[in-house]
């Protein structure tokens, strides 16, 4: 018999965007990140991919061929309210007025940083997804979300506030490689104007706070990752 895997799906996000470069770009970094990615060039395409299976997160940009974001939007909000990042060129205060009054729930102007385009999906997924609970754990590790309290084979462990949200970070996704600039911006906030090398000096502090070097993976050239030795 074989055991479920009691992990639930990785967040599905939708990509609409008609430049070929940018949408593959998307692609490979929001699949990356752990996310399943589905694509559209089109808001003709946007709309048949929503609805053969309802994403988590859509990114939209507003200059499509054919029905462009705005229209696609209008058409999306009368039957989902699926969380909607738009993307733009068009900086203009009109052009985000429009978006967000339409229904959009957040909205990026191009060229924009990758990192804070993910800590801005996640936050998002923050939003709109029910908590599945406010304890996490990993092996004998545990953290309570709401107490901000963190336990090691139930000893309590001293942790700084953002060692705490670093380690938060790591149990959501256990297992998982997460990247130094996806660490930053979700720990430290997509503001945050310092060296990601910050990252490396809370996880060296984490390290030391739970015993156990190993426990947290040194990923050559991504991130970390919070891993068993031998998995």
């Amino acid at each position: 018999m074989t055991t479920p895997d009691a992990r639930p799906p990785a967040p599905s996000v939708l990509v609409v965007e008609d430049d070929p470069g940018i949408r593959e770009y998307l692609l490979l970094g929001l699949h990356y990140e752990g996310f399943r990615v589905r694509t559209a060039a089109t808001g003709s395409e946007a709309l048949a991919e929503a609805g053969r299976e309802e994403p988590d997160v859509l990114l939209l940009d507003v200059m499509l061929p054919g029905l462009d974001g705005f229209a696609v939007l209008r058409a999306l909000r009368e039957r989902s309210q699926v969380p909607v990042l738009m993307l733009t060129a068009r900086d203009g205060v009109d052009d985000r007025i429009a978006g967000l009054t339409g229904g959009a729930d957040d909205y990026l102007v191009k060229p924009f940083h990758f990192g804070e385009l993910v800590a801005r999906v996640h936050a998002l997924l923050r939003r709109t997804q029910p908590e599945r609970g406010r304890t996490l754990g990993y092996a004998d590790v545990t953290l309570d979300t709401e107490l901000r309290e963190a336990t090691r084979a139930g000893r309590p462990l001293e942790l700084s506030p953002r060692a705490l949200g670093l380690l938060e970070a790591l149990l959501r996704h256990p297992e998982r490689a997460l990247s130094k600039s996806l660490l930053l911006d979700t720990v430290w906030g997509p503001s945050f104007l310092g060296d990601d090398n910050i990252v490396e000096v809370y996880v060296r502090q984490l390290r030391r706070a739970l015993g156990d070097p190993e426990l947290i993976h040194t990923v050559r050239g991504v991130g970390y990752a919070l891993r068993l030795r031998g998995t």
